[in-house]
């Protein structure tokens, strides 16, 4: 038996830049920098989801041009797209970053050149490509990250690390752990931006609709600086459920364009990371996911926060692509296969029946459709009754799963 769930929806701050060529134009050119008639100038673009990003990376190979540049877009994404050229190639053209489109031809190797890294405890690594150009752009997110919390997440240094680094740099810095995550990329960013090429970047931060909310263009010696401001303005804009305390959370979707852990952690309150403390909230005791996005490229990295996924899901994994992620990130507990479930059904009923001496009629149910899109949801009526007060009811409950088995679309 599941219960029957109604959809409601909550609400956030919405602030967001309409004018996102415009506000990218602007942001450049009050930087003042001068680019050399000619000059090749490195874009480097991550494999998160950005919203917007083929928009904002066009708009960036644009102003290049019109300062004299040659922009050419470099995949910036460790081990992702299963550690290959062409595979992260294929993830950035998932994203609209497409040749065509962008009008700047995308140059993908795994080759990386290192540079200097006396008094460091890792080696510093970048991408071969970008550092033989006359100069590199870094565009990324900031946000809080899924697997460990500082003054300094995922933004801007951590693209220099991790993703100009490629797949070794990722290597060699996650085999110190979280705290290879935490204490050593702002220090090896540092070498890359001292002995690098970066002329400036680009930090972006999303509203709780995964909307462009804030778009700042910073030169390289403020880049930690406006990590930390902008993570506290990301930190206090993100979705959240709307209790903290679930005895299921359904979950459509999941994939590295959701999250780099293939749901957010913050959202969902587990790490599984060896030596790492859980989040105190919030508690859910199972949690189900039913199928990967298309956008993941069978990237599965994640799907072992999750204790029951559907056969669709488990059809759709690449294993080389989720291995070679959960091994260069050394948190293998997230690559772990759960309980596989016929349909949706079945595993929602499963999960139930595995959440202990509770009254499933009156159970604690929420639907959402990834762990970004929180806006609209699906509850049980133990929820409704909780947070009436504070969201709108947007039907009548229903059965979540149609005669298939399958969920019914959100």
């Amino acid at each position: 038996m599941i219960p029957k769930l109604i959809k409601v929806r909550q609400f956030f701050n919405r602030e967001r830049i309409e004018d996102i060529e415009g506000k990218v134009r602007t942001e450049i050119l009050k930087l003042g920098i001068s680019i050399r008639s000619g000059a090749e100038v490195a874009i480097a673009v991550g494999s998160r989801g950005i919203r917007n990003i083929d928009r904002i990376v066009k708009a960036t190979v644009d102003v290049v041009k019109e300062l004299g540049g040659r922009p050419f877009i470099v995949p910036a994404m460790g081990s992702h797209g299963g550690a290959t050229a062409e595979g992260q190639k294929k993830l950035l053209e998932g994203y609209g970053v497409r040749e065509d489109l962008i009008g700047a031809p995308i140059l993908s190797s795994m080759e990386v050149v290192e540079l200097p890294s006396d008094g460091l405890e890792n080696r510093v690594f970048m991408d071969k490509i970008a550092y033989s150009a006359d100069g590199t752009i870094i565009v990324n997110r900031i946000k809080p990250h899924t697997d460990f919390h500082g003054d300094v997440e995922s933004g801007l240094l951590k693209m220099c690390v991790i993703g100009l680094g490629k797949h070794k740099q990722a290597i060699e810095i996650h085999r110190f752990g979280t705290y290879g995550l935490k204490y050593l990329i702002p220090p090896t960013a540092k070498r890359i931006i001292e002995h690098g090429n970066i002329i400036f970047g680009i930090g972006i931060v999303e509203n709780a609709y995964d909307e462009t909310m804030i778009l700042e263009a910073v030169m390289p010696e403020d880049f930690e600086e406006t990590d930390k401001r902008l993570l506290k303005i990301a930190r206090e804009n993100m979705p959240s459920l709307p209790v903290d305390k679930l005895d299921l959370l359904i979950v459509d979707e999941m994939g590295k364009d959701i999250s780099g852990a293939g749901m957010d952690t913050n959202i969902i309150g587990r790490i599984y990371i060896d030596g790492e403390l859980e989040p105190d909230k919030p508690k859910i005791t199972r949690i189900v996911v039913t199928d990967l996005t298309d956008k993941t490229h069978g990237n599965a990295i994640g799907l072992g926060l999750a204790d029951f996924i559907t056969n669709r899901l488990f059809s759709k994994i690449d294993f080389n692509a989720t291995y070679q992620n959960a091994i260069t990130s050394t948190f293998v507990l997230r690559g772990k296969i759960p309980i596989i479930a016929e349909d949706s059904r079945t595993a929602i009923e499963w999960a139930l029946r595995t959440c202990g001496p509770i009254n499933i009629e009156r159970a604690r149910v929420i639907r959402i459709k990834n762990t970004l899109s929180l806006s609209e949801l699906y509850i049980s009526e133990s929820i409704l009754e909780e947070i009436k007060d504070r969201i709108e009811i947007i039907g009548d409950f229903v059965d979540i799963c149609d005669k298939e088995g399958e969920l019914i679309p959100f």
